[in-house]
Parts: structure tokens; sequence; C-alpha cells
């Protein structure tokens, strides 16, 4: 039976570097010869052609995502998600219903996706790991991801 690994739930709004974190954890477990996925949120609007920004239209991103995520993981894949995901409860039913380690990712520093911002986002309250994006390299966020979350 494969081994089942926890879904990494990187969360924050456009612009903080959800994406740009979750490429540089695929990047090192594909070093450790990991089979490794990214659900990216623009990706799978893009795939599903999903451009409905509303919350229906956003539940329903989320709630693909957190499908693919958890078969991924249950094929003994290392997941990496990377969506907005404003609905704290939405994330925190993923929470109790698999193993997910949530990070929260932001930054004060302006990336030009400002228009993008989901106005209803709610930050996690409890249960994740926060990294501040504004002054620290990809390749330090990265670090200390790995050291919070005390991954492989």
């Amino acid at each position: 039976m494969a081994q089942i690994h926890p879904i990494v739930w990187i969360t924050g709004q456009p612009g903080a570097g959800k994406s740009t974190l979750s490429r540089a954890l695929l990047a090192h477990w594909q070093v450790l010869d990991e089979r490794a996925f990214i659900v990216d949120g623009d990706d799978l609007r893009a795939l599903t052609q999903n451009v409905d920004y509303s919350r229906a239209g956003r539940e329903a991103n989320i709630q693909r995502a957190q499908d693919i995520a958890q078969f991924l993981a249950g094929q003994g894949c290392r997941v990496v998600v990377a969506v907005v995901a404003p609905y704290r409860a939405l994330r925190e039913d993923f929470k109790l219903r698999t193993q997910v380690r949530e990070v929260y990712v932001h930054t004060s520093k302006p990336r030009g996706r400002e228009h993008f911002h989901s106005e209803d986002y709610e930050q996690p309250l409890e249960g994740f790991v926060e990294i501040d994006t504004t002054t620290s390299s990809p390749d330090e966020s990265l670090s200390e991801l790995l050291e919070k979350l005390q991954i492989p």
C-alpha cells in the first residue's frame, strides 16, 4: 500500500507567492526522487474553464482542488496545492477529512496581482504555518517552509 503524505495546502491572496513557493517545493521533492504534483488554482481554472469568481464559482474550484489533491495523495504522491481558497470553513473542513498542512503565505509588497484580490478572504486562525514573502527569496521561503513543516 502506498504511503500517504500530508497535503501541503498553500493559501493566501494573489501575488503573495503561493505558486512560486509551490514550484520550489515541487522541485525540492523531485530532487529527492519523490512523485510530486502541484494543484495550482490558475491552472485548475484554465483546465476546467471556470472563470466564475462568485462565491459559488470559487467554492467549486476549491472543491475540485481538494478532490484532485486527495486522489493524488491516495496514490502515494506528494501534493502541494496553491489556491487562494478564501473561505476558512472549506479549508478547515478539508483539514478534518484528510491529512493537510495549511500554509498561509502573505506579503506587503505589491506584485501586480492586486486586482485579483479576494475581498472576502478569511485568514487562517489555527493549525497553520505562516510564511511572509515580503523580503524573502523563493529559496529562503522554501527553507523556512521545510523547517516549519518538518517534512522532507
